[in-house]
């Protein structure tokens, strides 16, 4: 099994984001009392998801696809409330953005046990810290540290003759936002890469940067003030860093040296790590081991890119149900994400590339019920990408998990 390292993490981590949940049970009807003592003691899920795609420079076309495929999974697959999930897309990612959703969604939010998720899609870029806390073989020659790319982190006039400073957010602060969330069963998933080019139909999620950039001074600063509120010297910080992951589970699109591909598929573009991991899990229960090595199976090999992962030293999440939840719900091809009268709009999440091209008008889905059994038909009437629309037979609703009927 590919296994980055604890040093490479944090070189590719830091470029996007840097270092995992238990379920929600099913609380059936009974005795009012009785239910809210158990809806008082079930963990709760919650999510952040960050996609990028619209850059001031170097573009990206799949980040916000990638928030979706998050997103429907979450919800219909993994049973989190959609209230719980935070989305930050485009010019909402700004650096600001992003450290304050972290703060007020998982930090304050999350207690011991519940379930968190942060997924990043988007650029990642390397520039110099003149003042790093960590000097190691991680940095290049040239000292330079990896990064995420906020929507407002653009390079300096006159780059590249000109240097200057960016916004970016370092993998040194995630590891202090990461190390001050109050559960363990945290999963960060990360899209990115730091360096790379372009083609027509496929992309890279890197944003330029090198020695002539510079991390700001509020980076810095931002990083001083967790020091303090987590009662932390440098010199601990250190320790804890050298000493692995600050928490959970996390699974990386790329090994350091590699790009991450916003690619186009079959009417939609995406990262095609997210994509890949998010139709398996649509099919599969799986541990982070699993999910992790069909990916690196099911890539391209023009890719060129190696999906990773990282648990917490020591911990075995590496074989424990993916997102720590231990009971999602029944495997499917798509949902119903909305009915008006006898039409209905699905997500085709679950299914991968060449299962999107074999769909045609007239293709039936099976309604899943309890048990796994069919209480119904979904007849698709056309596709535009990743939604379908069908009409419906029998009383559904939305959430409905559904089935291709071979």
């Amino acid at each position: 099994m590919a296994r980055i390292s604890r040093r490479h993490f944090f070189q590719f981590a830091g470029s996007t984001l840097a270092t995992l949940g238990l379920s929600q049970l099913n609380i059936h009807q009974q005795a009012e009392s009785y239910g809210k003592v158990l809806a008082q003691s079930t963990p709760r899920k919650i999510a952040l998801l960050v996609g990028i795609n619209k850059y001031s420079s170097q573009p990206l076309r799949g980040c916000v696809s990638d928030v979706e495929l998050q997103r429907h999974l979450l919800i219909h697959r993994f049973g989190f409330n959609p209230k719980d999930i935070y989305t930050l897309i485009d010019e909402k990612a700004t650096r600001s953005g992003i450290l304050e959703a972290f703060e007020e969604h998982l930090i304050k939010q999350a207690k011991p046990g519940d379930v968190v998720v942060y997924h990043y899609s988007g650029h990642g870029s390397r520039v110099l810290d003149p003042d790093p806390m960590v000097v190691s073989s991680s940095n290049d020659k040239n000292g330079l540290n990896g990064t995420f790319v906020p929507v407002d982190a653009s390079l300096p006039v006159g780059y590249p003759e000109q240097g200057g400073v960016v916004k970016d957010i370092m993998g040194h602060t995630l590891f202090l936002l990461m190390s001050a969330v109050k559960s363990d069963n945290f999963t960060a998933v990360l899209d990115s890469c730091y360096s790379g080019g372009a083609t027509r139909d496929r992309r890279v999620r890197s944003r330029d940067g090198g020695s002539k950039v510079q991390i700001s001074p509020e980076e810095k600063l931002y990083q001083e003030k967790w020091l303090s509120r987590l009662n932390l010297s440098r010199e601990e910080f250190v320790r804890r860093y050298q000493a692995g992951v600050a928490k959970g589970v996390v699974l990386a699109a790329t090994d350091p040296n590699q790009t991450a591909a916003d690619a186009k598929f079959n009417g939609f573009y995406a990262g095609i790590f997210t994509y890949l991991l998010t139709q398996y899990l649509w099919q599969q229960t799986s541990t982070v081991e699993d999910a992790i090595a069909y990916a690196i199976q099911n890539l391209p090999k023009e890719y060129n890119q190696t999906p990773r992962f990282e648990v917490k030293v020591a911990s075995g999440y590496e074989k424990q149900p993916i997102y720590f939840i231990n009971n999602p719900s029944l495997l499917a091809n798509a949902v119903i994400t909305e009915i008006k009268g006898n039409k209905a709009t699905l997500w085709l999440g679950g299914f991968d590339e060449k299962g999107l091209a074999d769909l045609a008008n007239g293709t039936v889905f099976t309604i899943i019920g309890a048990g796994g059994r069919s209480s119904g038909k979904v007849t698709l009437r056309s596709r535009n990408g990743l939604i379908g629309i069908a009409t419906v037979e029998g009383v559904v609703a939305p959430g409905t998990l559904l089935r291709k009927v071979d």
